[in-house]
């Protein structure tokens, strides 16, 4: 099967865009990867990826990349060609994206150089450390500490190594990260204002990242413990308790992507619904002679049309700095929310009109099913897009 790149024509793309959509299609058709084991999957995913090139939209030209600045628009039209093809695929793309960001926007030249490269060539496995037991929508109430190494330093002075202390949970790529972006208190009395970035390397005493989490659609995840971890002043990503802004600047520019991976399942799981009406004989008839199943086709197309053109406006407004940048926030919240709760619905029809075969495992729809659920809920839950959108509104 292969996607539908009708809406390349829309003005929100331009001819970089459309080389994406005319070259990926057929590469990720190509791809023979064995998904049962996630963590060999990603890794195999992550190689073939680098190897072909298509890893270099994640960073900027400068650094190896294939554009010369980080493009939102991009990776909309690689995320949702990949998540048609495999979710996992996306999902190790994605990764890569979101994990260096943070480099990419608040790293030094040194830092940039160190890893970005190795990011785009997929030497690297990225993260991206921020989610905590008791601090997932509320960033402001993580618990990991970063304390002076020394007892005659203090924790803003910027020449001293620091020791972090605490958990992260739910950090992709967990286990298996060659480096983690990771988010902590500098200043616990200063809430959002008080929180500043690292890089911390896979293997650095202190850091356990042993603790796998399984999880219903089978994604590398784990459990970051960090226990006197020792990060030295050269490891400090962007400005000391600047790390608050410098997550959010990164989320934004990934946000619209989340919403181009559930569009990309939402039209794998319309084409298969399609596919199926069609060869499905009963009473006499095909499944998709029945007016019934006609009218549930179309409100699927509408439903992913409307994610659609959410989402590429938030991406065109992001790459072109459209409007303020609260109005490009509320654009991706909106694109984020509509896009992975109409995905949701439909990929829920197109189950319910395969019947007893949508539940059985191993086939596309049921795999769908699962997959999707964990969109509405990771780099902002629908209900934290809905208060976005609100307070907007209300203002």
């Amino acid at each position: 099967m292969t996607p539908s790149t009708d809406h390349l024509a829309l003005p929100f793309f331009d001819a970089a865009h459309r080389d994406i959509a005319a070259r990926l299609p057929e590469w990720a058709a190509a791809q023979d990867v064995d998904e049962r084991d996630d963590r060999a999957a990603c890794r195999d995913w992550v190689r073939r990826l680098g190897d072909a090139g298509w890893l270099r939209y994640c960073v900027a030209a400068e650094h190896g990349g294939a554009l010369p600045a980080l493009d939102s628009r991009a990776l909309v039209v690689l995320r949702e060609t990949l998540a048609f093809h495999s979710p996992l695929a996306d999902f190790a793309f994605a990764m890569q994206g979101l994990g260096s960001g943070a480099i990419s926007l608040g790293g030094t030249p040194a830092q940039r150089a160190a890893y970005l490269p190795a990011v785009a060539r997929g030497d690297k496995i990225a993260a991206f450390a921020l989610s905590e037991p008791d601090a997932g929508s509320d960033v402001a109430a993580m618990q990991l500490q970063a304390t002076p190494a020394r007892a005659d330093c203090v924790a803003d002075e910027p020449d001293g190594a620091l020791m972090l202390d605490g958990r992260k949970t739910w950090i992709s790529n967990g286990g298996m990260a060659d480096f983690y972006c990771v988010f902590a208190k500098t200043d616990p009395q200063a809430g959002s204002r008080g929180i500043t970035a690292f890089i911390v390397d896979r293997g650095t005493p202190g850091l356990d990242d042993s603790a796998h989490i399984h999880v219903m659609a089978p994604h590398p995840l784990a459990e970051l413990v960090f226990t006197r971890c020792r990060v030295e002043a050269d490891q400090q990503l962007g400005e000391r308790n600047g790390g608050f802004k410098l997550a959010m600047q990164t989320l934004d520019i990934f946000r619209a992507s989340v919403a181009g991976a559930a569009l990309g399942m939402a039209r794998r799981a319309l084409a298969e619904a399609i596919d199926h009406a069609r060869r499905r004989r009963m009473f006499g008839q095909t499944l998709a002679d029945f007016q019934l199943t006609q009218a549930k086709l179309g409100e699927m197309a509408a439903l992913i049309d409307a994610g659609a053109l959410l989402t590429y406006r938030a991406a065109w407004m992001r790459d072109t700095q459209q409007g303020s940048m609260k109005e490009r926030s509320v654009a991706a919240a909106m694109a984020k929310m509509t896009a992975t709760e109409n995905a949701q619905r439909v990929i829920d029809m197109a189950l319910q009109m395969h019947g007893g075969l949508g539940v059985k495992v191993g086939t596309k729809v049921e795999s769908l099913y699962r997959d999707i659920r964990s969109l509405r809920i990771y780099e902002g839950a629908t209900e934290v897009q809905q208060l976005i959108i609100g307070k907007a509104v209300l203002a």
